[in-house]
């Protein structure tokens, strides 16, 4: 016989959460000798007393299913215009008081939107990537992509905030590129990558404007600019095939044959189409003669426009083959397809091809400047939400001064790579209203792909620390440097006026000078130097321009304290590495061979070669 015993008064009375289980302590004893017999009705029923009063009272943590007392309290996104001081400031330098009223207005109401509403989808959108159908039930081809209701809903809203329509509504002149980028900048980290087709879309409607809004190309125009989600279309931009992406003069096999109707019937394998599912497309063929002969080179290709499908909603002499398996941006829809007799319009002069799609690579272009930026904001406010809640070694981690100091140096850079952006959406608002010196356009054209490269690799490894935290001369003459130069001088004249940014400015001003001292040298060290110093050069050029924007926005009336300690901070990085590298021989002819040991030592591709 087995009597339970209550151990409660043997053991310390635990405090639990309210979700713990109870632990069941039970003790099974011999029958003391001295008890006797059996316990009586009476003893039995304070047993089953004692029982449930055990379970009433001993509540332990990782009993059954539960996992312990503490849980992490996860950071969350708030309205990132109201937490955006910096952007809010740089907004209130620079836009006239009415337009600005406006703009704010209308950027806190789509903050709201993106925490309450866009941010959720942009999470399923990731968590459901699309699928590629090839037949119907009835075993008929219909190469079908299949994506989720978020992404769908995501091109609805695309509309409805005007995310391309802003920019060619043209409601605040010159201004307009700035609110639309501005929005673009709160709305990519949470879009689940929808940003990609927005991308080409903006740039599909930049060439079609600067070709002429006529014929088939104004009821696509109006499509690609349309607020109504019922007849907004997206565009794809087909242009890498099998030979490669940049070179598309030798790499583009596709050609076009002229129908009588004057249309042309498109054939050739595009071997990397993002956003496939868009509803048209810009492409580069090269015309067939009636002898089926073709013009090879950058000269013998056009462009074209091409809706994906047809008015029965059949895809276009299209056949979709595989969806790219890439290694991220999976959300996107990206495929190879075969063009089979694709009915097309040519939109360029013949031979102009690569001339006309210029303005697409330019708006792309930017569109990755504002995701790179976008995403390094985000990680820094996630990062400083999440050291006002994670307690380490008995404190906030906000309160270790080593944390700051790496988030403070996320910070500079992310102000610095915004800044930039900023700058060049200000260019382009220029252009697009008649209203750009000589001087914006030939910056526009060169800090349009230095800050593509840069703020690219500035994103991954601001956002890798970013994570941590949670545990020749003629060359260089046509980039247009001289003129980004002069204009990086100009902007220090105010700052050089501010005791506290005479030390940056001179900083900047000894860059520059070395920068002009670099370029004279380079250019009698033959094509191989300066090929090798082109990229240490753009990067460069990126940093001290970078310099100068933050140095006059610090000079600003209304700058705070903050704002001269990022233009301090930014100024003491080595902003001339091309020059630093150079002087330390990595552009030398022997730096050309040694790299390449370096690389292929051991290798058999060596043998006899060094």
């Amino acid at each position: 016989m087995f009597c339970r015993v209550r151990l409660v008064s043997h053991l310390p009375r635990w405090s639990p959460g309210t979700n713990h289980k109870l632990w069941k302590l039970r003790c099974l004893l011999p029958q003391c000798p001295k008890l006797g017999a059996k316990m009586s009705a009476g003893q039995s029923q304070k047993a089953e007393t004692w029982d449930k009063g055990t379970l009433q009272e001993l509540k332990v943590p990782f009993a059954r299913t539960e996992t312990g007392t503490f849980f992490q309290e996860q950071p969350r996104i708030g309205n990132q215009y109201l937490e955006d001081a910096f952007l809010q400031r740089y907004l209130k330098t620079h836009l006239p008081s009415q337009v600005l009223e406006k703009v704010s207005l209308d950027l806190e109401r789509f903050g709201a939107r993106v925490t309450a509403e866009i941010d959720s989808l942009g999470r399923e959108c990731e968590l459901n990537p699309p699928a590629l159908l090839h037949y119907d039930a009835w075993g008929r081809r219909v190469d079908h992509i299949v994506t989720c209701p978020a992404w769908k809903r995501m091109k609805e809203i695309a509309a409805e905030e005007g995310l391309i329509a802003e920019a060619y509504e043209r409601k605040y002149s010159i201004w307009s590129r700035v609110q639309q980028v501005a929005k673009l900048y709160l709305y990519a980290p949470s879009a689940g990558l929808f940003t990609c087709p927005l991308a080409m879309t903006d740039g599909a409607a930049k060439v079609i404007e600067s070709l002429g809004i006529s014929g088939p190309l104004a009821k696509a125009f109006g499509h690609l600019t349309s607020r109504d989600p019922k007849k907004f279309w997206t565009s794809g931009q087909w242009m890498t095939e099998r030979k490669g992406g940049s070179d598309v003069a030798s790499g583009t096999e596709s050609v076009a044959r002229e129908q009588p109707d004057g249309t042309y019937c498109l054939y050739g394998f595009k071997w990397f189409t993002s956003a496939t599912d868009s509803d048209m497309t810009l492409t580069l063929a090269r015309i067939m003669d009636a002898q089926g002969r073709v013009e090879q080179g950058s000269k013998g290709l056009s462009l074209f426009f091409l809706e994906v499908r047809d008015k029965q909603g059949k895809l276009n002499g299209i056949e979709v083959q595989r969806l790219k398996q890439k290694l991220g941006t999976r959300q996107v829809p990206t495929a190879e397809l075969l063009l089979d007799g694709s009915k097309a319009h040519r939109i360029s002069a013949e031979g102009r091809g690569v001339a006309s799609i210029a303005n697409m690579l330019t708006i792309t272009r930017i569109h990755n400047v504002i995701s790179a930026v976008a995403g390094m904001r985000r990680v820094i406010n996630l990062a400083r939400e999440y050291a006002s809640k994670r307690v380490v070694f008995g404190k906030l981690i906000k309160d270790h001064p080593l944390h700051m100091q790496t988030m403070a140096r996320l910070e500079v850079e992310t102000r610095g790579a915004f800044l930039m952006l900023m700058e060049i959406a200000r260019l382009l608002g220029l252009e697009e209203t008649k209203m750009a010196s000589e001087q914006d356009l030939h910056l526009l054209r060169l800090l349009t792909p230095v800050a593509k490269l840069y703020t690219g690799k500035q994103a991954i490894a601001v956002i890798s620390e970013g994570l941590e935290c949670f545990g020749g001369q003629g060359y260089m003459e046509d980039t247009g440097l001289p003129v980004a130069l002069r204009d990086a001088q100009g902007k220090l004249e105010l700052a050089s006026s501010i005791s506290e940014l005479e030390s940056s400015v001179q900083l900047l001003q000894d860059a520059l000078h070395r920068l002009g001292q670099f370029t004279q040298r380079v250019g009698s060290k033959g094509a191989v130097a300066m090929e090798l110093a082109a990229r240490d050069f753009a990067y460069t050029l990126a940093r001290i321009y970078t310099g100068a924007l933050l140095l006059e926005h610090a000079a600003q009336p209304d700058a705070s304290s903050t704002d001269t300690y990022a233009a301090q901070r930014w100024c003491k990085q080595d902003l001339c590495p091309v020059d630093s590298e150079e002087k330390a021989g990595c552009y030398d002819d022997k730096a050309v061979s040694m790299d390449t040991y370096l690389v292929y030592e051991g290798n058999p591709v060596l043998k006899g070669k060094l």
